[in-house]
């Protein structure tokens, strides 16, 4: 059996403008997937659909061969970051991380983490974020969705986070969009733009240009 997560034949609009056209996209573990594309052409209605959390017009998704005929997040096998912040403002930091008993003990003594004692309502934005993505990466599912996750990350943070990315790649497969594609240039060993509903495999970052997105190299 072929560990692999597989999207066809998506296809959404909204009203009279058509978002996504018959998307296709694999990937396996070991892969670090960019996905280029400017505001408002389907980045996120594409996470969200692979995810379960939107309804597409149409679409089949295969998780390690097997069709998934109801949302891919019930399957366990599929993290999403979205780009909103999901964490419980109520709870501590520590308290979330006990949810998770599979953390290594490295990623619990990373010092880009927020204090333990700290309540999630009181962290910043580059705080919040960082725990977020550690706590989607590092969890039993082996697809992993990255909604804008260099949002509010300091540089340091960022670099940080790029190791943790692949880090994870090793045995998951990662796919990730950022308005900072510098961000997720550096990371990705796999690239994709997102164009006019259609999404196509490209093979330099300057071929970003001819779709108009990349404007300065």
């Amino acid at each position: 059996m072929e560990i692999s997560l597989e999207i066809d034949s998506v296809q959404m609009s909204f009203g009279n403008n058509v978002i996504l056209s018959d998307v296709y996209l694999k990937c396996i573990p070991g892969d670090i997937i960019a996905i280029f594309g400017r505001n408002g052409s389907g980045k996120s209605t594409l996470f969200n659909i692979i995810f379960g959390t939107l309804k597409a017009e149409r679409s089949f998704i295969r998780i390690n061969e097997q069709v998934i005929k109801h949302s891919a997040f019930k399957t366990g096998l599929v993290s999403f970051l979205p780009q909103y912040h999901f964490l419980p403002s109520h709870l501590k930091v520590s308290t979330l991380l006990n949810l998770y008993p599979d953390l290594p003990v490295s990623i619990l003594n990373d010092t880009f983490l927020p204090d333990k004692g700290a309540k999630i309502k009181d962290l910043s934005g580059g705080e919040l974020r960082y725990m977020e993505i550690i706590l989607t990466l590092y969890n039993s599912a082996t697809f992993v969705i990255l909604d804008e996750p260099f949002n509010g990350l300091s540089p340091i943070a960022a670099e940080n986070i790029r190791k943790h990315i692949t880090k994870n790649a090793l045995q998951k497969s990662i796919i990730l969009t950022d308005h900072n594609y510098r961000e997720i240039n550096k990371v990705a060993n796999r690239r994709m733009m997102l164009d006019n509903g259609y999404l196509k495999e490209i093979h330099e970052i300057s071929e970003l240009k001819k779709y108009g997105y990349l404007i300065h190299s």
